[in-house]
């Protein structure tokens, strides 16, 4: 008899999930509590899948033998308690998808920085010619393409959601770029909860395997001393120099690995920053274990055009420089934007706040900000953090927030939307907000 599969969620990793498991031959039902957008409706009905919206069929649901479970969706929920407690097992579509591909794995997880590393990453093994696939948090839906091709590798960004029904999956190649206080609220507000998350990154790796990781991270280094992993490591530092791994010295970014070297010049890099180096450095590494040549690294690294969204830099109205950081979904996500900022700075920021804390930010207000514009139905804790050292001003919608900050700002300033904070108050997603920024900036 057909293994029965159901898929909680039709959004991009639950279509993908849906196509894979009907054409490895499964009983496949899709069921999503929200409407169903129309083009994941479209790939539903071609392959002959069966689907349901704006409804959960408990009775169907619970004679599963497995669920796919889209990362969006908490744990908390009702329907996700009643299958808990018919004891069916509830895996990620990056999990089903490991199953069913023989393909090299490379996987990113952090807190900030994945996308642009797992893009960077992408873009050095397609200059080197390899038959490669972006997946995950990140490009196509890593169940639909191995339903649909044949890659040989997979760049993976990997978020904690996503790591948290994964079991028997196994990175060849996993990057841990940095652990921050971020999504507290799904992890009982235990920061050690959300470090072992991010760690399941390292789990079922063998001494084929290599972890590449961030030396001067305090949660990373302190969870490494309790685990005693099996894969090769290779650690990148931006504050020491390192014997083997990644490290910046003397103006340049240095990486050694067993077998070979390689480095070039910081100002050659296309993504400038400190946390950019931090990018750089563990993409680098990655194509150095890969045996990637020197000169596609190189090139690789200066010629990047970097991730829509984040410290995307995109006009300027009457000398004033509109700055789209959309993707600083949390406080130090925007703590790295301001870092970086070297022109007197508008800040827009706020949204659904995560259990944020600000006071990292303070130093930087002081020193950068000229003002804050809030954009969210509740600034209270903006007001509170920021209004005795800058003015604050609320704005309820991202229209109001660019005629203020643009308002605000003068001939050589910057504004810069990094809002520390998740977008479902306002927007559908970080893009939706960071789209509506760029058409609010041209109307100006």
């Amino acid at each position: 008899m057909k293994q029965k599969i159901v898929i909680l969620g039709a959004g991009e990793s639950g279509t993908g999930a849906a196509v894979l498991a009907q054409k490895m031959a499964y009983e496949v039902f899709v069921s999503d509590i929200s409407a169903i957008k129309q083009k994941y409706k479209a790939i539903l009905n071609k392959y002959n899948i069966e689907w349901e919206e704006k409804n959960h069929n408990v009775q169907k649901i619970l004679s599963a033998d497995e669920i796919i479970k889209s990362p969006g969706i908490p744990d908390k929920v009702q329907i996700i308690q009643k299958i808990k407690e018919k004891g069916i097992k509830i895996i990620s579509e990056i999990e089903f998808a490991g199953r069913h591909t023989k393909a090299k794995k490379i996987c990113i997880t952090g807190s900030n920085g994945k996308t642009t590393t797992t893009m960077l990453i992408y873009h050095i093994l397609q200059k080197a010619g390899l038959n490669v696939g972006l997946a995950g948090n990140v490009g196509q839906s890593f169940a639909m393409q191995v339903a649909l091709n044949n890659f040989d590798y997979y760049v993976i960004e990997l978020s904690s959601f996503q790591l948290d029904n994964m079991f028997d999956f196994k990175a060849d190649i996993a990057v841990l770029l940095n652990i921050t206080p971020d999504h507290l609220d799904w992890y009982d507000y235990n920061f050690l909860n959300y470090v072992d998350s991010k760690f399941r990154i390292t789990q079922n790796m063998d001494k084929s395997c290599c972890f590449i990781y961030n030396i001067d991270d305090e949660a990373i280094i302190n969870k490494l001393k309790t685990l005693n992993l099996s894969s090769e490591k290779i650690a990148f530092s931006i504050q020491n120099n390192i014997e083997k791994g990644g490290c910046i010295e003397d103006e340049q970014l240095k990486v050694k690995t067993d077998k070979n070297s390689f480095k070039m010049s910081i100002y050659d890099l296309a993504l400038q920053g400190k946390h950019n180096m931090y990018n750089s450095l563990a993409a680098s590494i990655s194509a150095k274990v890969m045996q990637i040549k020197n000169s596609v690294i190189r090139e690789s690294l200066s010629d990047f055009t970097g991730v829509e969204h984040r410290l995307e830099k995109y006009i300027k109205v009457h000398g004033i420089q509109f700055i789209n950081d959309s993707k600083a979904t949390n406080v130090n996500s925007t703590w790295y934007a301001l870092e970086s900022m070297d022109k007197n700075t508008v800040w827009i920021a706020g949204g659904v706040d995560k259990g944020n804390d600000y006071s990292m930010l303070t130093e930087l207000v002081k020193e950068k900000v000229k003002a804050i514009v809030a954009l969210g139905i509740d600034n209270r804790k903006i007001h509170e953090a920021f209004a005795k050292h800058v003015p604050v001003y609320d704005a309820q919608s991202m229209n109001d927030a660019v005629k203020a900050a643009y308002y605000l700002a003068t001939d050589g300033e910057t504004v810069l939307l990094s809002p520390a904070c998740a977008s479902f108050d306002l927007f559908d997603n970080y893009e939706d907000r960071g789209r509506k920024f760029k058409e609010a900036v041209r109307k100006l």
